[in-house]
């Protein structure tokens, strides 16, 4: 099956159940700041209805985890903040790849 005919099933399924009603910005243009790329819509839609991406909470763990590294001393400290950032790092590389492959952007 289609990615885009599961959506579509998925949308019918919420309509039908009416979750879709009296929803905030109903009829109303999309708000397209920032590139205007599907991904940037997408996400900013999913943020409105606050839901955030994993892709977006490991950007901000890796921002956090950079942070704390620069902020830490002495060799052993330094040594495990480190393996904490290179982790997340791994991790969003892994969910950028795994976005690019399913969504061929």
């Amino acid at each position: 099956m289609k990615f885009s005919d599961l959506a579509e099933r998925q949308i019918l399924k919420a309509q039908a159940e009416g979750q879709l009603d009296n929803l905030k910005g109903a009829g109303k243009p999309l708000n397209i700041e920032g590139d205007g790329s599907a991904d940037a819509i997408g996400f900013r839609i999913m943020a409105d209805a606050g839901v955030v991406p994993r892709e977006i909470q490991l950007r901000k763990a890796v921002e956090a985890q950079s942070r704390i590294l620069r902020e830490t001393t002495g060799e052993e400290a330094r040594k495990r903040e480190m393996i904490k950032l290179n982790d997340l790092q791994l991790r969003l590389s892994i969910e950028q790849e795994a976005r690019r492959c399913f969504y061929g952007s």
